[in-house]
């Protein structure tokens, strides 16, 4: 169940032809989309049988653990010798 709402990349909207205004957020099995230019709405519900989402980075939880520590780099000096 994901209430936010992501603009969708590429699409024109089917009643006002402006193109990146489309925004589409899924809610109680329904999903929606609606144009931010116009007063286009459209409500479609889920089907069970539909692909999932495809794992991007945009849609992953950001997990913490997964940052490595941060280790400072030396620079060398080839004139000098200890």
């Amino acid at each position: 169940m994901s209430s936010v709402k992501r603009f969708i990349a590429g699409v024109t909207c089917p009643r006002c032809a402006a193109m990146d205004r489309i925004r589409a957020w899924e809610q109680n099995g329904i999903r929606y989309r609606e144009c931010v230019s116009c007063d286009f709405f459209e409500q479609l519900p889920i089907e069970d049988d539909a692909a999932p989402e495809l794992t991007t980075r945009v849609n992953q939880v950001r997990d913490e653990q997964k940052v490595q520590d941060v280790q400072p780099v030396r620079i060398l000096d080839p004139g000098k010798k200890k």
